[in-house]
């Protein structure tokens, strides 16, 4: 299937290289969160990309034409500086890379990039900025036997980083939670369409504030619960979170090394 990626956040709440590079090209270890994100995918056998561009979409294009495989590949070198790798990452893919506005919204990328899903009875879409250990087989599987469904979004527990507050109409505190101790469930960004999502979207509409919403009145909307590890990069806190467990080799979502089907 093909993979829609939106990638067109500037990463405002983040510090440093937030402020000049598109979120998805932060990075965990050596390569920026949307590789990792694309990797996943890859590693279920969807190789065939299409990148929504907005913000720096310039630096994500440059990211890609310069590609260097030895980074994170083994490889032998010998007469000086002949390269024979000894695996490689991005060689069978297919990335399309297609400008869908600076200021547009998740709703309008979607739309921007329809003529390239033509003839694709489904297609998997994903916010780019988040990685998980969901299983993608199961998932679409799941969604594969609801003929009636349109969309079906993993279904996740937020991290621990906020708390929910209940109190009086006084005002007094009754209790305070971490969210994740919560039933409280997100939408974790990792998407299945079918081709009629495109019927759903109108001009101008934000996807979860427009499409979702009808869709969910129709019922046929579909959430996949993942009680498993997923990890978003919206602040400089959570993607040093990420960077520490590739650091120490216990990234959850790395299934490509730990040679999960």
């Amino acid at each position: 299937m093909k993979v829609v990626l939106f990638c067109g956040g500037q990463g405002l709440r983040m510090r440093g290289d937030g402020q000049h590079l598109p979120k998805p090209m932060l990075s965990v270890g050596y390569r920026p969160i949307i590789w990792h994100v694309m990797r996943y995918y890859a590693h279920f056998g969807h190789k065939d990309f299409i990148l929504c561009l907005g913000y720096r979409g310039d630096a994500i294009k440059d990211y890609f034409r310069r590609y260097d495989e030895t980074i994170s590949n083994d490889f032998v070198l010998t007469e000086g500086n002949r390269v024979d790798l000894l695996a490689t990452d991005i060689q069978d893919w297919r990335i399309s890379f297609v400008e869908t506005g600076v200021e547009a919204n998740i709703g309008q990328r979607l739309k921007a990039v329809e003529k390239h899903l033509a003839g694709e009875e489904m297609f998997l879409a994903n916010y780019a900025d988040g990685v998980t250990d969901l299983s993608l087989p199961a998932m679409i599987t799941s969604f594969r036997q609801h003929d009636d469904a349109v969309g079906a979004f993993v279904s996740v527990r937020p991290g621990s980083s906020f708390h929910v507050v209940t109190q009086d109409p006084d005002g007094m505190v009754t209790s305070i939670d971490p969210i994740s101790n919560t039933g409280i469930r997100i939408n974790g960004g990792y998407f299945v369409f079918r081709q009629e999502i495109f019927q759903h979207l109108r001009p101008g509409e934000e996807l979860v504030e427009g499409p979702f919403q009808r869709l969910i009145e129709q019922r046929r909307l579909m959430a996949y619960v993942h009680d498993g590890f997923w990890g978003c990069m919206d602040t400089f806190k959570e993607r040093q979170a990420l960077e520490d467990l590739h650091v120490r080799e216990t990234a959850p979502w790395q299934l490509w090394k730990s040679g999960t089907p």
